[in-house]
């Protein structure tokens, strides 16, 4: 499971629609409705927050939007509703860390993509996080 920091206009269609899958299901396991990922690491930061499904929730709208603004159909209806509009921080080297990370898959899986992403020096990060200063998140997996 990879819950992308980064703005999801960065991602290729294969990216897109496996965040947007992964989401779903971490949105079930947050609601408590599967058995399987429930230690995953990529669920603490939602976890720590407050309101962790309206947290998701803003997460999966900002990725059908992204969707909607490709013409992909991703069905919006599967968002759990948030009642809040909230934000998650996020280090500049979690942001560092993904954005080499999606630039390697990028290279072999999209190369127009990453030509295309290639001189950027600063990404943006999801709408969901403040970007904060910081090392690799303590829960992510290297």
């Amino acid at each position: 499971m990879r819950l992308w920091s980064l703005h999801p206009k960065y991602l290729d269609a294969k990216g897109l629609v496996a965040v947007w899958r992964e989401a779903l299901l971490a949105q079930a396991v947050l609601r408590g409705g599967t058995r399987g990922y429930r230690k995953h690491p990529q669920l603490e930061r939602f976890r720590r927050h407050p309101a962790p499904l309206a947290a998701l929730a803003s997460y999966l709208e900002a990725v059908c939007a992204e969707a909607e603004a490709r013409a992909y159909l991703f069905d919006k209806g599967r968002i759990e509703p948030a009642r809040t509009r909230v934000a998650i921080p996020v280090t500049s080297g979690q942001i560092e860390y993904e954005w080499a990370h999606l630039m390697a898959k990028l290279r072999l899986r999209s190369p127009v993509l990453y030509e295309k992403w290639r001189p950027t020096e600063a990404p943006e990060a999801h709408p969901l996080f403040r970007v904060c200063a910081g090392e690799v998140e303590a829960w992510e997996r290297r």
